[in-house]
């Protein structure tokens, strides 16, 4: 019995965390590390993140600084850049690479909010799926007879409280998230 409560808390831990990292990839304006996750360059045959051969550093807060530890790579990281979809054009002196972050406009912002706020309905339904996930399990001990119905409607009780928690953690990381968006 509670080990179906404790799966179905973790699964909907692993939406809401699934759904933070989907919101740290997420412009704002703002220089963040987090937008270089997904990058791999070849290096020498072999697909590697971007941090592993790269020292990267935030010197302004619209600004990050990429100086490779193999100069040769110069050049393939720059175009990996450009075949990324994170909206930054790099800019390449010979020694590093700086990808300045121009300010979002207005109509960005609100176009990025409503991306943000279709990530929390989208994290909302997986829960939700996750609640008759667990839902159908407790119902089929029930048949099963491995619980009482009293058990069963303790059970249904508990998800749905581990349901309006996570809903209510969703939306307050969206609400956070909407608000860093919109700062200017």
């Amino acid at each position: 019995m509670t080990k179906l409560l404790k799966t179905v808390d973790s699964k909907m831990k692993d939406a809401h965390a699934a759904l933070l990292h989907n919101f740290s990839k997420t412009r704002t304006g703002r220089a963040n590390v987090s937008a270089l996750e997904d990058i791999f360059i070849d290096y020498y045959g072999v697909s590697t993140p971007i941090k592993q051969l790269c020292n990267i550093s935030i010197p302004e807060p619209r600004l990050i600084v990429i100086q490779p530890w193999d100069k040769q790579i110069l050049v393939t990281i720059e175009k990996a850049f450009l075949a990324s979809n994170i909206g930054v054009t790099p800019e390449n002196d010979g020694n590093v690479l700086r990808l300045p972050f121009q300010p979002l406009t207005e109509e960005t912002r609100r176009d990025i909010v409503k991306q943000v706020k279709k990530m929390a309905e989208d994290g909302k339904i997986e829960v939700r799926n996750i609640r008759r996930f667990g839902n159908d399990e407790a119902k089929q001990m029930k048949n099963d007879s491995e619980i009482s119905e009293d058990d069963e409607k303790k059970i249904l009780k508990d998800i749905q409280e581990l349901t309006d928690k996570w809903v209510k953690e969703i939306s307050a990381s969206a609400k956070t998230k909407e608000q860093e968006i919109m700062e200017v």
